[in-house]
């Protein structure tokens, strides 16, 4: 994992741990998720327990805490 995707989810957790959502926008943080396949990045939020959504236009990426997701890591784990 690149140095600068670990910042990029220390950022959304830290983001998330007070608010139900982030909203990556900062061209060296999108850089950073986009060097990741749409796939790779969904798996990414599932692992963390998040939800992801990208917008149209690819200007910002939104993450929200997902119960389902974190159900769903937390499944795998058993």
């Amino acid at each position: 994992m690149s140095p600068n995707l670990i910042a990029v989810e220390n950022k959304i957790a830290r983001v998330l741990s007070t608010k139900p959502e982030c909203f990556i926008t900062h061209p060296a943080e999108l850089a950073a998720l986009k060097s990741m396949s749409p796939d790779e990045i969904e798996e990414f939020a599932i692992d963390h327990g998040w939800r992801v959504v990208s917008r149209l236009g690819g200007r910002q990426i939104e993450f929200y805490n997902d119960a389902g997701a974190r159900d769903l890591a937390a499944a795998e784990f058993e």
